[in-house]
């Protein structure tokens, strides 16, 4: 971005991604003003740190800005995006705001159908136990830091990519992790082929000396790898896979498991989070870990002491012998992993 410290205008401000750049672009020193629907924890959270929020939708609102930001979920017919236009002001989509963050130091962007917040909650944890002070943009509230954006002084970035609408094609990470790809926003995309012909795509934006990291379990992303022309690296459960989980056993709210790396034993993790699929989420960062030369045992401590993301099988509280637990799924695989999950916890 030019040094310029621009008036940014947010429509949806308090959208769990557009807030997490509107906040992080408030720490940097940018003059943030938004609208939403009606105020929230969020909204109020944006103003404490110097944003400006108005409550509803008005033209008058994007009054002196030097750029309007806009979600999918906002329509053409938005007051404030008619008037944006009709000041020849420029409106840009949110994926296009956080491309421009994204160029300002090594990108780290975690793709896929499912899974996405929970990877990028552990990559950011691998990476701030390791020393390296990321950026991050996530889509939940880290529970860690009470926020779903956080200003590092570090030179990586670790951001989510999301599919929905083929706008992570704006970014050329240099390491873009995908989960899996499944039949999903099938609103926007004709069929599963589409779908992962955009995730090839995708893929084929990692720089020459980046790399991708894909799950091997998963059939679409096994059926695209031999056109993948990038260097990559792949995870799962499978022994073909490069960074492999063994012997996973379910312990409470937390899951054991022994790490290969390569037909090599790294060592056991006991992972701070219940679930099978958040051991695959943790290969994930596993390998983003090894590839930025942190210490297997500094990885392990990550994990072992990790908060998690609210509404991802977040307990709320227990009566007698009722728990209630929150989360977030809504795809039927979601919500089918989620059982899982909660049947192997108790």
């Amino acid at each position: 971005m030019y040094q310029k410290k621009y008036h940014i205008h947010f429509v949806g401000i308090g959208g769990i991604g557009m807030s997490g750049i509107a906040g992080l672009l408030l720490n940097l020193g940018y003059r943030v003003s938004g609208s939403d629907l009606k105020s929230s924890d969020i909204t109020r959270n944006l103003q404490a740190l110097g944003g400006v929020v108005f409550e509803g939708h008005a033209g008058d609102h994007i009054s002196g800005a030097d750029v309007v930001v806009t979600s999918s979920a906002i329509s053409s017919d938005n007051p404030e995006i008619m008037a944006a236009h009709g000041a020849s002001i420029p409106v840009i989509p949110r994926a296009e705001m956080l491309a421009e963050l994204m160029r300002l130091k090594y990108s780290i962007a975690i793709a896929g159908a499912h899974g996405k917040t929970s990877t990028t909650s552990l990559v950011s944890s691998i990476l701030e136990r390791g020393g390296l002070d990321p950026t991050v943009v996530i889509g939940g509230q880290l529970k860690s830091i009470g926020s779903n954006a956080l200003l590092g002084r570090g030179e990586f970035i670790v951001a989510e990519a999301d599919e929905s609408d083929g706008s992570f094609l704006k970014y050329s990470p240099s390491i873009a992790v995908v989960t899996n790809i499944d039949r999903e926003h099938l609103d926007f995309y004709r069929d599963l082929d589409e779908i992962k012909q955009v995730f090839l795509d995708f893929l084929d934006r990692v720089p020459f000396y980046g790399l991708a990291i894909l799950c091997l379990d998963n059939e679409p992303i096994q059926s695209l790898i031999p056109q993948i022309k990038k260097r990559f690296t792949t995870y799962g459960m499978t022994s073909q896979a490069d960074f492999q989980a063994g012997n996973v056993v379910s312990d409470g709210l937390r899951t054991r498991f022994t790490i290969h790396h390569k037909g090599e034993v790294l060592g056991d993790i006991t992972l701070n989070l219940p679930g099978t699929h958040n051991v695959y989420n943790a290969l994930a960062g596993i390998a983003v870990g090894i590839e930025l030369n942190i210490p297997f045992g500094v990885i392990r401590d990550a994990l072992e002491n990790v908060e998690g993301v609210q509404r991802r099988l977040e307990v709320k509280g227990r009566a007698r012998d009722i728990v209630v637990v929150d989360d977030y799924g809504h795809h039927p695989t979601e919500i089918k992993t989620t059982l899982q999950a909660v049947k192997q916890c108790w």
